[in-house]
């Protein structure tokens, strides 16, 4: 097993919080990881994007050509990596401020309305975890329990108060992605 992802959006969309708890979570499963973050200088509304691989085997370089998936939460992503998508590959995308939507048809493409779902919930601060669960439902790659655990791994302590609101908007995500025919 190979998971080869890029995960972009605005900076403040916790694009590189969720990598890296999936990142926490493979090496919780004895996993190879890579977590590669790219940023601007102006972090917060600027653009975002990470790298996570997550392997079996050994892992020769954390740069990607291709990706097997790729969640995009604005439209600059879209543009960007829609075509990095592998044939036969994921894309998934929460709707809310993209214009022009997914066009190809040799990819699974779901979507996630993850910004209209957190604040319906008030759980604003939680955006990222409800994508996190509609990923984790369209690609099982790691376990649930594990997820959690890289949660708390990746969060200060003084935040793990936060942890029971980030499950339920995994389980809210999971329930809620949606395929796009």
């Amino acid at each position: 097993m190979k998971e080869e992802l890029i995960i972009a959006g605005f900076g403040g969309q916790g694009v590189l919080s969720m990598g890296k708890i999936l990142a926490y979570s493979g090496i919780m499963e004895d996993k190879e990881v890579t977590w590669m973050p790219s940023y601007g200088p102006e972090m917060r509304g600027g653009t975002a994007n990470v790298t996570v691989i997550i392997s079996d085997k050994r892992i020769s370089s954390p740069i990607l050509q291709w990706c097997d998936t790729a969640i995009v939460l604005n439209q600059q992503s879209m543009d960007k990596f829609e075509p990095m998508v592998k044939k036969g590959g994921l894309l998934l995308y929460d709707p809310n401020g993209i214009t022009r939507h997914p066009v190809r048809k040799d990819i699974k493409v779901c979507s996630i309305a993850a910004a209209d779902l957190s604040n319906q919930m008030e759980m604003s601060k939680a955006f990222n975890m409800v994508v996190l669960g509609a990923y984790l439902k369209m690609k099982p790659i790691l376990e649930k329990d594990n997820v959690i655990r890289g949660l708390k791994k990746s969060l200060p302590e003084r935040y793990h108060n936060l942890i029971p609101m980030n499950e339920k908007a995994i389980e809210l995500g999971m329930k809620e992605v949606k395929e796009v025919t």
